[in-house]
């Protein structure tokens, strides 16, 4: 480079330079690890000891009940006939082995309000049962609790709520990576910046290492998505919480309700909800914040063709979202278990050999006939990791179909942060 040149990029070096350090600081990119495919959300006062293992044996009967065999499966969710017959074991083991892989013990909507002496036995209760759970190996990979929201008449009852729980995991040596609390109901940045403080000043009381705390923002009234002044207040949240921020959680049908939509028409692919979703997702984009789609109040329960509509109304939810860049999302009841496994396995399933192939192409080893750029190999690897971890592929398809180990695909998605 000519020495006029030299000094011109170290001219704007220095101009630059607050700039890089605010793109680094601001969009570090992903967490590495895994991201859950599900959050399960449980009543406070009905978790205990044995809530996972019974909504697998519940998942798992109503399975048996109302699909005799993999055509059976078929006809109910839509999915071809021969996929559902290769996926139907993967999803018994999966209902067996880990029925749930995120646990939100909820006293918010679904507790609602009590006397706080019953809310603080509960918290107890909960807290001491999950803790049991840790140690006994049995919690799920991903657990926590969500609390009432920092709005006023709420406020102080979260916050008691959210202490208790963490004191009693701490007491008990039960605070995992895995866990995590959810803040719903968020209307303002205020409200953000509030739970960094309240995380932090817990962690002081309850002398956990600084930083410890992570939430997730529950994105459920149109305040997040647009603020009074027209921006879009879900970015500056993200922002404001920093690194304690982990995920972004559409509520269906608060958010909806909220619009002024009726509750016929009130669903996670309607118009307003994919707004929402869209300008989620760009507020997360590079952050490293994870983004989970909402639920579908549509349960299979009843007789038998109730409970086929509704398989194929959530399998075709699911596999919506997960097109649309949406890889988690809730689950109410256990009969959506099987249709949650089943849709996300055939989404991975039905794109792992065309990912493999152009992965292996783009790294050197063939020619899949398509010219991906490295933003794509990203994405490309990104899909295939998600895949091994939420079961749908195996290790050794996974390497040999691309031709490299797990690490470089691992450094390929750019899973791991620079230190």
């Amino acid at each position: 480079m000519s020495q006029h040149l030299e000094d011109l990029a170290g001219e704007l070096d220095q101009r630059l330079a607050a700039a890089d350090a605010a793109l680094l600081a601001r969009y570090p990119g992903d967490r590495g690890g895994r991201q859950p495919i599900h959050t399960v959300y449980v009543p406070a006062d009905q978790y205990g000891p044995e809530t996972v293992s019974s909504w697998g044996r519940a998942a798992q009967s109503v399975l048996d009940e109302h699909a005799g065999s993999a055509a059976d499966l078929a006809t109910a969710t839509g999915l071809a006939a021969p996929l559902v017959e290769e996926l139907l074991p993967r999803v018994a083991a999966k209902l067996a082995r880990e029925p749930i892989e995120d646990l939100r013990i909820d006293f918010e909507d679904g507790y609602g309000r009590r006397p706080d002496e019953q809310e603080d036995a509960a918290v107890r209760d909960a807290a001491r049962a999950l803790a049991d759970a840790v140690r006994a190996g049995t919690a799920p990979p991903f657990h926590g609790l969500r609390f009432k929201s920092f709005e006023a008449p709420t406020r102080r009852r979260g916050l008691r709520t959210l202490d208790l729980f963490v004191g009693e995991l701490a007491a008990h040596d039960a605070l995992t990576d895995g866990f995590v609390v959810t803040l719903p109901k968020v209307t303002s940045v205020d409200q953000v910046e509030a739970m960094v403080v309240a995380c932090a000043r817990i962690e002081q009381a309850r002398q956990l290492p600084a930083g410890r705390l992570h939430f997730e923002i529950q994105v459920e009234t149109p305040q997040a998505i647009l603020g009074p002044d027209g921006t879009a207040l879900v970015a500056r949240m993200v922002q404001a919480a920093g690194i304690r921020c982990t995920g972004l959680h559409y509520g269906t049908y608060d958010y909806s309700a909220s619009c002024g939509i009726a509750a016929a028409y009130q669903s996670m692919e309607h118009p307003a909800a994919d707004h929402a979703k869209a300008v989620m997702q760009v507020a997360a984009a590079g952050t490293g914040v994870a983004l989970s789609d909402g639920s579908t109040n549509v349960l299979p329960v009843g007789g038998r063709d109730a409970v086929h509509a509704a398989w194929r109304l959530h399998a075709r939810l699911v596999r919506r979202s997960l097109e649309r860049g949406f890889y988690q999302g809730w689950d109410m009841h256990p009969g959506q278990l099987p249709t949650r496994f089943l849709a996300t396995y055939a989404f991975y399933r039905e794109g792992f050999a065309s990912a493999a192939a152009r992965l292996r192409a783009y790294t050197g080893g063939g020619d899949s006939g398509v010219l991906d750029e490295p933003a794509t190999a990203i994405a490309l690897a990104g899909f295939l990791l998600r895949g091994l971890d939420c079961g749908a592929l195996d290790e050794g398809e996974l390497v040999d179909g691309v031709g490299i180990g797990l690490p470089a695909l691992a450094e390929l998605a750019r899973r791991a942060r620079p230190a």
